[in-house]
């Protein structure tokens, strides 16, 4: 089991900054190629025939397909969460029942959610904010690409568990090898074929399915000393329970995400029509290139986060919440400042329509211009999941979201209307600038309540039933 020191021991031993670099990197690279899937098909449909019309109705669709990655972040966030933590006390069978039960969990919400979808394909585009002119658009994208995303929900799962059984760089891979093909996939079908929106639901499935049985394929092999067992997948209350208590955080992030882009959807079509969809849609494609860069390099420290909080290291725990507190704020930055700066240039990547580039980027500038806090509050509420401390994770991520952002859109418009401040398209973009801001004050004050976890020594609850596997020394099977 020489192997099992080789990935995993280093959690607890090497510096933390260079440990941190190793992990981060392949995560972040994973999480910018993550939104290649969606942003290649928005730039190369942005610029045929009806551009404009396509983006709005892929902009319909992004709050279905992150209703999908909310239920692969409820397994997959929670199985690789409590995985490094276990395997920060050395043990290996536990780690594999983690595995198993979490393809199931996997299985179970895929076909749900896709048969679902099927039934409910035209009310939860219209509850989304699809029009008489982008319904039918949006339907021919989800109707292809729904069953892949199930397969991208397995795919978000195992990433995540190769990653945490130490395996940085080919977690990476994973994701790298399906966003190539899905560019060359894009190009052919969209340009060379012109099979427009349905051709970039077939590249997005394909692709999926081609990450999907890479993922697999790791866990099949006799190398991976976290692999496919048989006693791996005999179902388990508590590892399902302890799953999902860590996941139900980005979950209900992700799908109350999906309820507030609803609502503003409305207020958009209230305020500036489908235009306004589509400069949001626009919009919230590049900044999730800065969003999914602050998500990838809190991806690197969960496993390092979640080891030493399982091994009690305290020290080395307050360590790489600082150094990835200090990267985030500086990425976020880097966003601020190039929304500020070339928000025209940004917006160009994705649509050539002058209306849409001029409605865009002062909606560029005012989602983005709070980038270096939301740095802030995201990077704790990865730290507070990546711990086993859920609750809290979950009030800092909704906060923002739901708290303050779903009264917030309606209000602030109403006064920059009634007043004569600016027009209600504005208000609607200035509520989640000040959003951003709220957030981040309460983020701050619930760190301040678990400070205790930095203490040295400080031992982290063990949610272990009377079941006990055996030592990793003693795995044989």
């Amino acid at each position: 089991m020489t192997e099992t020191i080789d990935t995993t021991q280093e959690l607890g031993t090497r510096p933390v900054r260079p440990l941190l670099w190793k992990y981060a990197l392949p995560a972040v690279v994973t999480q910018i190629i993550a939104t290649v899937y969606n942003l290649v098909d928005s730039i190369f449909l942005g610029h045929i025939e009806n551009g404009a019309l396509i983006l709005a109705a892929l902009a319909i669709t992004l709050p279905i397909m992150n209703i999908v990655h909310a239920f692969g972040s409820l397994v997959g966030a929670g199985a690789s969460a409590r995985m490094s933590i276990v395997l920060g006390r050395k043990d290996v069978r536990w780690a594999e029942k983690i595995l198993g039960n979490s393809v199931w969990l996997t299985i179970f919400f895929g076909i749900l959610f896709v048969s679902a979808g099927y039934i409910f394909m035209n009310p939860i585009l219209s509850a989304f904010g699809a029009s008489e002119t982008t319904v039918s658009l949006a339907h021919d994208y989800m109707s292809i690409v729904l069953p892949g995303m199930f397969l991208l929900t397995l795919t978000f799962n195992l990433s995540g568990l190769v990653r945490s059984s130490g395996y940085a760089n080919k977690s990476m891979w994973i994701q790298v090898s399906g966003a190539v093909l899905n560019i060359i996939l894009d190009a052919l079908f969209i340009l060379v074929l012109d099979w427009g929106i349905k051709g970039a639901a077939w590249a997005t499935t394909i692709s999926m399915a081609f990450s999907a049985c890479f993922a697999v394929s790791h866990f099949l092999r006799p190398q991976s000393f976290i692999r496919f067992r048989r006693h791996c997948w005999t179902p388990k209350l508590y590892i399902v329970r302890n799953i999902l208590a860590i996941g139900v955080s980005p979950f209900s992030m992700n799908v109350a995400s999906c309820a507030v882009v609803a609502l503003l959807n409305g207020q958009l079509l209230r305020f500036g029509g489908d235009l306004a969809v589509s400069a949001y849609g626009v919009v919230n494609r590049v900044s999730m290139m800065v969003f999914m860069m602050l998500l990838g390099i809190c991806q690197g420290m969960q496993p390092i986060a979640g080891y030493n909080y399982g091994a009690g290291l305290g020290k080395r725990l307050k360590e790489v919440y600082k150094l990835t507190m200090k990267w985030n704020v500086g990425v976020g930055v880097v966003g601020m400042l190039l929304a500020l700066i070339i928000p025209k240039v940004l917006v160009m990547m994705m649509s050539d329509d002058a209306e849409l580039i001029r409605m865009a980027v002062p909606a560029m500038r005012f989602l983005m211009v709070m980038a270096p806090i939301i740095g802030f509050t995201i990077t704790n509420s990865q730290f507070f999941q990546s711990i086993d401390k859920p609750w809290i994770a979950i009030v800092t991520s909704l906060s923002r979201q739901v708290i303050f952002l779903i009264p917030m859109m309606f209000v602030v418009p109403y006064c920059f209307v009634k007043w004569g401040w600016s027009d209600g398209l504005t208000g609607v973009w200035a509520s989640c600038t000040i959003c951003d801001v709220l957030g981040a004050v309460l983020s701050a004050v619930l760190l301040a309540s678990q400070l205790k976890v930095f203490r040295p020594g400080y031992q982290a609850p063990v949610r272990k039933p009377k079941e006990h596997g055996p030592k990793t020394s003693e795995i044989g099977e």
